[in-house]
Order: C-alpha cells, then sequence, then structure tokens
C-alpha cells in the first residue's frame, strides 16, 4: 500500500480518494472495500502502465496482445524476477521436478510470459531446461525421444497436438505442467492417455508476475496451490462483492512482493471457485480450482449463461470425439442466437452428433447445433493458444461445414 501511495500514479490517487493515506490505514478485513484495477486501466496508461519505479530499475517488459489486440506491458525489476523464479521453481517442484530433473519446455518465449517463466523456475530449482519454445513438432518429438525429459511444459492443446504425433507414450515424462488455456479434467485424460504423464493445470497471467501465481501439485487433490505469500487472492460477483468458498467467482489478485508495478486488486476476468488448503496436508496455501471460463467469453444465448469450458467437459467425456472442436456463437439474427459445436470423430461418427446433442442439453439446458466434421477439419495450433471459441455475426462461416 505504501509503495502505491508513494508512487502517486493512479491507484495512489483512487486509495486517497477512498480515505487511504498509509498502509496502516488498511487492514486485511477491509481490503474488500478499496477500488479495484482493472485491464482497461492498464489501456488507458500505455505504454508505461502503472509503473511504481524509476525507468532505470526495470530490467525487462512482457506482456500480450491483450483482448481485441490492444496491447498490455508490463514493467519487472530484478526482485520481481526474483519472485517469478521463485514461485515457477516451487511449482515445478510440486508437480515432481527435482535438481535431476530434464525440463522439455515448449512454451513460446518472447513477450509472452509462458516460456521464460518456466525457464526461470526450473534454472532456480536447479534442474536442466531445455528451451525448445513452440512449434517445430518434428523437432519437440526427437529431443523428447533422444533426451528423454521427465517433466513436459506447453499449452493443454498443444501437449494432444505432440501426443498426437507420437507413435506411443514416451516413457521417460512423468508429469506435465500446462496452462495458458482453460480447460478440463476431460482433456486432462486425454492428455493422460496420449503422454503417458500425470497432467498439472497451472495458472499466471502477466500483469500480476506470469505462470506461478497458482498450480496444482500431486498433493493438491485437483485444485492449484496460490502463491499466496506473494499474492492475496479473493472471488467476487458481478458487482464486486466477495462469494463464498465453493462458489464461482471472478479472481482478484493483489501482489504483495511485486515492485515495479505492484497491483491492489486487480480484476482478472478468470472465474473460478476457492478453497482452504487441503485437510491434514503439508501445504497450508489457498487454493483455487480450474478456470471455469473468463468473464467475457461467458455466452448467453436465450438466456442462458454457458462458459465453453462446459461444452469441452460434454464433448470430451465421449470417448468418440477428438479434442479438437470450436464453439460458435452464431449471432447473425441477434433475436436468434444459436450455438453451434464442431466436432471431430476419433473414428466412426455415427450417431454421434445426435448423442452429443441430447447430451449438451442436459447438461446445459440448451439445444445446441452439432456439426461432425472430417478429421483435420478443425485448425491446430502449433504455437499460441488455441482458439476454441468464435462469434460469428456476419460474413462466410468461420470454418468449413458449419451452414450446411
Amino acid at each position: 500500500m505504501d509503495r502505491l501511495l508513494a508512487a502517486d500514479g493512479l491507484q495512489a490517487s483512487r486509495l486517497r480518494d477512498a480515505g487511504v493515506d498509509s498502509g496502516a490505514d488498511v487492514t486485511l478485513d477491509r481490503l474488500g472495500q478499496l477500488p479495484t484495477v482493472t485491464k482497461r486501466d492498464l489501456w488507458d496508461h500505455y505504454p508505461d502502465g502503472l509503473r511504481a519505479v524509476p525507468i532505470e530499475d526495470i530490467v525487462c517488459v512482457h506482456g500480450s496482445s491483450g483482448t481485441g489486440g490492444r496491447p498490455t506491458l508490463i514493467p519487472y525489476t530484478a526482485a520481481d524476477i526474483d519472485v517469478w523464479a521463485q514461485v515457477m521453481a516451487r511449482a515445478l517442484g510440486g508437480a515432481g521436478a527435482t535438481r535431476r530433473s530434464l525440463v522439455h519446455n515448449a512454451y513460446g518465449y518472447g513477450l509472452f510470459t509462458g516460456g521464460l517463466g518456466v525457464h526461470h523456475g526450473a534454472m532456480r530449482l536447479g534442474a536442466t531446461v531445455l528451451p525448445l519454445s513452440g512449434g517445430m513438432t518434428d523437432r519437440q518429438v526427437r529431443m523428447i525421444a533422444d533426451l528423454k525429459p521427465d517433466i513436459l511444459t506447453c499449452t493443454p492443446s498443444y501437449a494432444i497436438f505432440l501426443g498426437e504425433a507420437m507413435t506411443e507414450p514416451p516413457p521417460s515424462l512423468r508429469a506435465g505442467l500446462f496452462g495458458a488455456e482453460p480447460w478440463t479434467n476431460e482433456m486432462r485424460a486425454q492428455i493422460e492417455r496420449l503422454l503417458g504423464l500425470r497432467a498439472l493445470d497451472i495458472y499466471g497471467l502477466s500483469e500480476i508476475i506470469g505462470p506461478g501465481v497458482a498450480a496444482e501439485s500431486l498433493d493438491s487433490d485437483g485444485m492449484l496451490n496460490v502463491a499466496e505469500d506473494h499474492f492475496f487472492v479473493e472471488a467476487v460477483d458481478a458487482d464486486g462483492r466477495a462469494v463464498s468458498d465453493g462458489t464461482p467467482g471472478e479472481l482478484v489478485f493483489t501482489t504483495l512482493t511485486k515492485t515495479g508495478m505492484p497491483l491492489l486488486r486487480y480484476r482478472t476476468g478468470d472465474v473460478a471457485t476457492l478453497a482452504g488448503p487441503v485437510p491434514g496436508a503439508p501445504r497450508t496455501l489457498r487454493r483455487m480450482s480450474k478456470l471455469l471460463g473468463r468473464t467475457d467469453d461467458m455466452l448467453v444465448v436465450r438466456g442462458v449463461n454457458v462458459f465453453p469450458t462446459e461444452i469441452e467437459a460434454v464433448l470430451l467425456a465421449d470417448g468418440r470425439v477428438s479434442p479438437h472442436y470450436l464453439v460458435v456463437e452464431d449471432r447473425r439474427v441477434a433475436a436468434r442466437a444459436e450455438l453451434i459445436v464442431a466436432v471431430e470423430p476419433v473414428a466412426d461418427g455415427h450417431g454421434l452428433a445426435a448423442d452429443l446433442d441430447r447430451a449438451l442439453r442436459e447438461r446445459l439446458g440448451l439445444t445446441c447445433v452439432v456439426r461432425v466434421l472430417a478429421p483435420g477439419s478443425v485448425p491446430r495450433v502449433e504455437v499460441g493458444k488455441a482458439k476454441r471459441l468464435v462469434r460469428w455475426s456476419e460474413g462466410p462461416a468461420p470454418l468449413d461445414g458449419l451452414a450446411g
């Protein structure tokens, strides 16, 4: 709090408007009454963002294109990189990595925080890191066969892509940390079948630090441990009111140790549930669920709220469906919006459309148009994040075979 006030920027102004002149004025139970920060605040203060230290203290800048391509740039101090390395080393250790591990890192390197975040953490842990980055799938497969890594890190969609490029699961892989996209337990089963490893989730965002903000461990009972010694987490409803543990809400993070761009109550747009630590477990960190979706990705069709992850859970629960699919929100006729779900069958797709239509209606309370397309129809992604949701309001169909 005192760092924000000393920086005398947007957040300091909002704090003073809320009657806060010193960090001593705020107790934990009052935190939820303080103003929030949103991505729009970062956009409005581009390119310096909400930097709180002199430019000579900044050692690197990360970021992403942001929603709709609007850039978000985040400055890091050396102290921030140290925190990032620490939480990522902790995440890798929770997945079973040790100093003897070889971490095959297939996250992209660059402004995106995934690749370098894992890299920092693996080196801090004392493991060996193989910085393959994304793409070049043939080389990835060859390196896994030749160097025999025990830990794999990449997006879940690329883990599927890698697994399908292999003739059999590589015996050396023991665990993988997969993030940067919301993914379901049904996709977890697909990844584990293809790669023969334990598939674990990892969460992060550049505004807070990057990957390592929270991570699933071998003993976290399917949820992600939040690094709450560095990041304080809340879950709130659409009006900003706190929701109880177990209730879905938007994640709001406050950075406790970040110096380059500390943030007070940053609204992430990510939706999850919170819980306490596993009863009786040695880890005492609060946990968050896998992401349920994003507030800006929630679909409202004929009065029904749907997250794309709910659709994925239905699709991948059917063993005849490949993990390559596309959800299309068809709003060409605004008064009669439809959801079109394009899938590819693993083998024979006979009767698949009718079965999926029935399962989706039971889960969502909504009738969807299911299109079973030929294998290879849904675009694959080797670099970057998979695009599983498209909004269609005009023009040609975003995928051949949807308008039939």
